[in-house]
């Protein structure tokens, strides 16, 4: 029966991932300096937040996370929201969040993170946040096999370092996430870490995903912002 499940991955900007499968959706980093006040009409059952937002909307009003760091958009306010290390289990999804930090130094300079592994419909993904670092070997342990990784690209990490943490990691499947100030600095990011990885930045919509689909060899895709107006 796993067969017949799979995995819809969507990206609205920044590290914001939606991963929607056959009975649960989980949104990654839905801030709502990325989709806006209201979410834009993103719902899901889960929220998982990998580091609070680095650039809130001034005044802005409703439910916050756990450590009162980040507001949630208005259409996230009634889901189940996680923003921490720690194994939770919603809706038959199993989450595990690891600890990290968003640069070489434990978070000295840039604060500490989150990494999300969900395994959803039989698919093992891992939203890796704004991470900074290379990963222990015990944290691999923690994290375990991954089908797709989510990774940013141009953020605290280069092209070189971002690839050798896929390395690390091992997935079918790499979900780039361009964290950049502005476009172009994204288009230099990505174009360096493809050609570390093989293969052009070529953007698609969405990216659906089944255990039978999977490829053999590693396969980076970057997603089209549903983010941007």
């Amino acid at each position: 029966m796993c067969q017949n499940r799979g995995v819809e991955v969507t990206w609205y900007g920044q590290t914001c991932v939606r991963l929607r499968g056959r009975d649960a959706v989980v949104v990654a980093d839905a801030f709502q300096s990325v989709v806006g006040p209201t979410g834009r009409g993103i719902t899901a059952d889960i929220a998982t937040y990998s580091h609070p937002d680095d650039a809130p909307l001034a005044r802005a009003k409703g439910r916050r996370t756990r450590d009162g760091k980040t507001v949630l958009p208005s259409s996230l306010e009634t889901t189940f929201t996680v923003d921490g290390p720690g194994e939770y289990e919603v809706k038959d999804v199993l989450l595990t969040g690891v600890r990290t930090y968003r640069d070489d130094a434990k978070g000295a300079e840039r604060g500490r993170g989150t990494a999300f592994v969900v395994e959803l419909d039989g698919l093992h993904t891992i939203h890796l946040g704004d991470v900074g670092h290379l990963l222990t070997e015990e944290k691999l342990g923690d994290i375990g096999s991954v089908d797709i990784a989510c990774v940013p690209v141009g953020g605290a990490l280069n092209a070189t370092r971002a690839a050798e943490l896929v390395a690390q990691l091992d997935p079918r499947i790499v979900v780039a996430m361009p964290v950049c100030a502005n476009d172009a600095d994204c288009a230099e990011a990505l174009a360096r870490f493809f050609h570390e990885m093989g293969g052009e930045p070529t953007p698609q919509p969405k990216l659906a995903v089944t255990i039978s689909t999977l490829p053999q060899e590693t396969t980076t895709v970057l997603l089209e912002s549903r983010g941007k107006t």
